[in-house]
């Protein structure tokens, strides 16, 4: 078994985002990038898509690609993904990569929040969604890239976009265990993420030993497809960081 990249998506979107990393990786490194149970067609989780149902996807499919460690990089959701599977095994990870994402629990408000979308998701489908998605590209980003996402966010099943919002409503407070992550971790930000805005990403990169910060300019919430160049030359420094490139 070797060593490699795991990507893991952001909500409400499938693998499919990883398109650019994928062409700028896919040569000389082993990449993985699953979908998330029930995204992309894959096998639901449940009624709710839990961290831990997710991360024990992530870990079926390094182990499927022979892989033994892996840079873990996860965007929004996938960075909440990537903490829970830093609990159940540690000693799969390379290095780490925390996108657009951070390490506190939903506010009972937020929490809330999703709860109703996930009640109006499995009442109404997932039109409304692709219609009006949250505020994931910048206020630059091309027609093109916004039709494309909205493109992603019509595949995935409504049940399966609930399901993920279910668990992210219980995911449990990362916070603690940042101070133990104990392999070299990138937290990436972007100035016009209205949806985790660099202010609450940042943090992170004080309270993991040795974490560096990268704050993307002018990029929104998925900053892989709004400034995909700037994100994969981080990336690429941190994998050679982590020994992986």
């Amino acid at each position: 078994m070797t060593d490699g990249l795991l990507l893991i998506h952001a909500f409400p979107l499938d693998a499919g985002m990883w398109e650019p990393q994928l062409a700028a990786f896919a040569v000389g490194t082993p990449v993985v990038a699953p979908h998330l149970p029930g995204f992309g067609g894959s096998e639901p989780a449940g009624d709710v898509m839990t961290m831990a149902a997710a991360a024990r996807r992530l870990l079926e499919a390094l182990d499927q690609a022979g892989l033994r460690r892996a840079v873990v990089c996860g965007v929004s959701m996938g960075g909440y993904v990537a903490l829970e599977l830093w609990r159940q095994a540690p000693e799969r990870f390379a290095g780490l990569v925390l996108a657009n994402t951070r390490a506190g629990a939903d506010t009972d408000e937020g929490a809330a929040a999703r709860r109703a979308l996930a009640e109006r998701l499995r009442a109404e489908g997932n039109a409304f969604l692709v219609e009006s998605p949250p505020p994931l590209l910048s206020d630059g980003a091309s027609d093109d890239l916004r039709a494309w996402v909205r493109e992603l966010i019509s595949h995935q099943p409504a049940e399966a976009i609930a399901a993920a919002a279910l668990g992210m409503a219980e995911r449990p407070d990362s916070t603690g265990d940042l101070a133990g992550i104990g392999v070299p971790t990138a937290v990436v930000t972007s100035s016009g993420d209205t949806l985790i805005p660099p202010e609450a990403s940042s943090p992170m990169a004080d309270q993991i030993p040795g974490a560096s910060l990268s704050i993307i300019e002018g990029a929104g919430h998925l900053s892989n497809l709004d400034a995909p160049d700037e994100f994969n030359r981080l990336l690429e420094q941190h994998l050679e960081r982590c020994g992986v490139a």
